[in-house]
């Protein structure tokens, strides 16, 4: 049906083009020379009544119908040349260059189109949509086909006190401290597979007391281990943070990505636009969602939604609900493992170290600098930290919820 409507609109448009292009000069219009004729033949009849009424004689009536005739033939040899008049010069130039761009549309749309998708019902795209859900790649080989992103060498300071790390948890697997601390120092170095697995370590470790917090970081990693996709282990994960937390809203961001990913836009968008209403405008998702939602409203068939504004009175993305921040945890890293405490202090002094350098050249969040100013009084830097709070004022001025976040680490720290 489709290719009937756009062949029937091409063909009424290409005749609508060419009809001008192929009518013969003056066609269409009464040539000049048929109006003279009919006027002679009117002044032929009126001489004739002239003569019957005694107006002129039979001399003059000669000599009229004479001049008369003459005018006649000159008009009928015009109507005849008028007749034999060629096509508008150009015409078939034309008609040449209206085919080029028939046949050019229809070879584009044949590169860029998709000619051979037939027009489906809404069942059989249901159809379809579960049917790409079955298909998903298992854990496994979503991880072996997904490239691994580069990150720049540690510190070799850094790299050796997470050797140690992990060294320390294979000796206490059972540690919940140390799991955390390899679960995110891993994540860091962009080994996302041995981060997963220390996460998933950590929960299992933790049982029914596993927060929904730490069930969604799971997820983002198991999903981020497999390159962005949503496998069947990563869906039950988000499952699971879900049935500890069915307002997580991390969970459901990811939710939303499981139907966008397997062509279910339809129940994607309410999960996404009340994410969006909810806020916070700082929370991570929220920009993905923002970027995407309009197509994302017109796939789901509601074209007159309207997105709302950003606000500037959001909350901090520290709220409760918001995944795990990169960067030193001050209190998680004393309680590393079986460390000595000369090794833990090493440790703690080269996290914040590797977050200080990374803010200093790449820039980063506001919690990220929050994080930063909280971490340097506990290796004794209290004077550096008040130092990085004067820079990170400067660099988030105007953007009041990122200054009460900066602020409140601050006041944490003991800072004025």
């Amino acid at each position: 049906m489709f290719w009937i409507i756009c062949a029937a609109l091409a063909g009424v448009v290409a005749v609508a083009i060419a009809a001008p292009l192929l009518r013969r000069q003056g066609e269409g219009a009464e040539p000049t020379a048929a109006y003279d004729l009919r006027v002679y033949r009117d002044q032929l009849r009126e001489v004739g009544r002239d003569l019957d009424r005694g107006l002129i004689d039979e001399a003059d009536a000669e000599r009229l119908r004479v001049e008369i005739g003459r005018k006649v033939l000159a008009a009928d040899r015009a109507l005849e040349r008028a007749g034999s008049a060629r096509r508008a010069p150009g015409g078939w130039a034309a008609l040449a260059v209206l085919a080029l761009l028939l046949v050019g549309a229809f070879l584009l749309y044949q590169r860029i189109g998709q000619p051979e998708r037939p027009d489906a019902p809404i069942a059989q795209r249901i159809a379809e949509a579960q049917a790409l859900y079955d298909g998903r790649p298992s854990q496994a080989e979503a991880e072996a086909r997904t490239p691994r992103p580069q990150r720049p060498e540690p510190d070799a300071d850094y790299a050796t006190l997470i050797e140690r790390l992990r060294e320390a948890v294979l000796k206490n697997p059972n540690d919940p401290r140390g799991l955390e601390l390899l679960a995110e120092h891993e994540e860091r170095l962009g080994n996302l597979i041995a981060a997963k697995d220390a996460q998933r370590r950590l929960v299992a470790l933790r049982g029914e007391a596993a927060s929904a917090e730490e069930l969604a970081r799971l997820a983002g990693l198991t999903i981020e281990a497999a390159g962005g996709i949503i496998t069947a282990e990563g869906e039950d994960a988000v499952a699971r943070a879900l049935a500890r937390d069915p307002h997580n809203p991390q969970a459901r961001f990811m939710v939303g990505l499981l139907h966008l990913q397997n062509g279910r836009p339809d129940r994607a968008f309410p999960i996404w636009a009340g994410l969006l209403a909810e806020g916070p405008e700082s929370a991570p998702w929220i920009q993905p969602i923002r970027a995407a939602i309009g197509d994302l409203a017109w796939f789901a068939g509601r074209p007159d939604y309207t997105p709302p504004e950003p606000r500037t009175d959001s909350a901090p993305a520290s709220a409760p609900g918001s995944p795990a921040l990169p960067g030193p945890d001050a209190e998680a890293v004393a309680a590393a493992g079986d460390m000595s405490p000369e090794e833990r202090q090493q440790m703690v002094e080269g996290m914040v170290k590797g977050l200080e350098t990374r803010l200093a050249t790449q820039g980063g969040t506001p919690e990220e600098w929050a994080r930063l100013i909280s971490s340097l009084p506990v290796i004794g830097q209290k004077d550096h930290a008040a130092a990085i709070l004067g820079e990170a004022r400067q660099r988030f001025a105007g953007n009041r919820p990122a200054l009460d976040l900066i602020e409140a680490a601050a006041e944490q720290a003991g800072l004025e």
